[in-house]
């Protein structure tokens, strides 16, 4: 075992402490009522640690986000040689479907009884969809001019923000396929 190995697990262990502690008291107390300080105490930290950790309590109430943008990217980058961004981006959608993580539960819950939290939610959501959905112009075979990329970016974002936190398998079959369609429209 080494030095940095161990030294990244502990901060790995104070990082999901903190976000514990955070989203517990969240549920209990609400957002506006929880304090840094009382996230802190919770989480059996100094209050300075959480703040290096997280700039704030928003950071940690969408922490989650962070991890659902990673884990898009990597489907992206990773994608199975011959495969479009689109098949990937689709295979991405039915693994989240089928293998939901536990943070989503959490923030659904966390959403219901925080309502202020809901449109930076939104906002940040709209900003990874948005990220991703830049990403489909790789797939074209000539660079695309910036209202074709702008366009299919907007597609992809609002079609991808359509399908909600829980879509049914035909929601993401639909999506796709107009996505499919819209790209083959400009490729052509």
């Amino acid at each position: 075992m080494t030095e940095d190995g161990l030294r990244q697990r502990n901060k790995n262990r104070k990082r999901e402490a903190i976000l514990r502690a955070a989203h517990d008291l969240f549920v209990e107390h609400g957002y506006e009522a929880t304090t840094i300080t009382d996230i802190a105490e919770k989480a059996e930290v100094s209050r300075r640690t959480v703040t290096l950790y997280f700039p704030g309590k928003l950071s940690m109430a969408l922490a989650h986000l962070d991890a659902l943008e990673a884990r898009l990217q990597a489907a992206i980058s990773e994608r199975a040689p011959g495969w479009s961004i689109i098949d990937a981006v689709e295979q991405w959608l039915y693994s989240e479907l089928d293998h939901p993580h536990e943070a989503n539960a959490l923030t659904a819950r966390l959403l219901a009884l925080n309502p202020e939290l809901q449109a930076p939610y939104k906002a940040r959501m709209a900003e990874i969809v948005e990220r991703g959905a830049r990403r489909l112009v790789e797939d074209m075979p000539s660079p695309p001019d910036e209202r074709d990329a702008g366009m299919t970016a907007a597609a992809a974002a609002a079609l991808c923000s359509s399908l909600g936190p829980t879509p049914a398998r035909s929601d993401i079959v639909a999506v796709m396929t107009f996505l499919r369609g819209g790209v083959e429209a400009l490729k052509a």
